[in-house]
């Protein structure tokens, strides 16, 4: 009976089921001012690169996001296992209007090690940031949720976590007690679209992999990137598999880019499109267009899950409950 019991209680812890959990972050309004309070100017400033003297540099892998900007975008600030960091994110529509949708990493990580998963601290959203301006205020992040799956990620199985990297937040009003949505409006979300479409990525990178835009202002943090072009499914390499369901588009955008939106029918005129998933990782490709490692000749990918009705919807709807 005992080894049955046993048998039954590792069967259970082993087989447990995926779906949405909730974080309270910063539920109370004196919560949410110490989240502002923790972000000084000289905090902020420290997650700017420096500049470069390199000449600007743009393609459709990578260029600066003309005015007007679309501010639904903004930049995700946080302190991930006692490093301050950064994000990107999205504003999304919501019953609560309060909604941003981002990466599962910029909510809840490991440590260096794969490690001690953790949800982030003093996680703050600024829409529309440009050279450390807010022009829409700032937002701390109330409530934070993510697949019950990422929660047990250990940066080891990519096959098995990285279309749980997705996550959202719900944010507090802004100084002047604006919702979010109502501050800056918001994208739609769709689910379940296919992948092989025209795109367009946005992020806050601090770094590109082409060194020739390395130190650009749109590649510091100071302000917002983009990538366009038609997204490819990246499934890894037979070496290291990855999950069948990610995508994005050749892009140079590094580290804080993560979490952007991947947006379909994207209008540059209005800023409006559909956030189908967002930007995770990167991934290359041979000229043949099969999957390669990181070598010479191999053209660099910013890739992310789909946004899916069994993964993403779900998360979507307990974000607004």
């Amino acid at each position: 009976m005992i080894t049955s019991l046993l048998a039954g209680l590792v069967a259970g812890l082993v087989a447990v089921p995926a779906g949405p959990v909730q974080q309270p972050l910063a539920s109370s309004a004196a919560e949410q001012q110490a989240v502002f309070a923790y972000w000084t100017p000289q905090r902020l400033a420290a997650l700017t690169e420096p500049a470069s003297q390199n000449p600007p540099k743009s393609g459709p892998d990578g260029a600066p996001w003309p005015d007007p900007l679309p501010k639904t975008v903004g930049r995700l600030f946080y302190t991930d296992h006692g490093e301050d960091a950064s994000c990107t994110a999205t504003v999304v529509r919501s019953k609560n209007r309060s909604t941003i949708v981002t990466a599962g990493h910029c909510v809840n990580n490991t440590d260096l090690l794969g490690e001690h998963n953790a949800w982030n601290t003093h996680v703050m959203f600024v829409p529309g940031y440009r050279d450390g301006q807010a022009p829409y205020g700032k937002f701390a992040a109330r409530i934070g949720v993510v697949d019950r799956t990422w929660l047990a990620n250990d940066q080891q199985n990519a096959q098995k976590f990285d279309t749980y990297d997705q996550a959202f937040a719900v944010l507090g009003p802004n100084e002047s007690g604006q919702l979010v949505q109502d501050a800056v409006g918001a994208q739609q979300i769709g689910f379940d679209r296919p992948g092989a479409a025209k795109v367009t990525q946005f992020g806050y990178p601090r770094a590109a992999s082409d060194p020739a835009r390395q130190g650009l202002p749109e590649y510091t943090g100071a302000r917002l990137a983009y990538c366009t072009g038609t997204a490819r499914q990246w499934t890894g390499t037979p070496t290291y598999p990855d999950s069948p369901d990610l995508w994005g588009t050749a892009c140079v955008m590094g580290g804080g880019s993560s979490g952007g939106p991947r947006l379909r029918d994207f209008n540059p005129a209005t800023g409006s499109g559909t956030v189908v998933g967002d930007n995770t990782h990167a991934g290359f490709f041979a000229a043949d267009g099969k999957p390669c490692s990181h070598d010479d000749g191999c053209t660099r990918y910013l890739v992310g899950p789909q946004f899916s009705s069994k993964v993403t919807k779900p998360l979507y709807e307990t974000a607004q409950r």
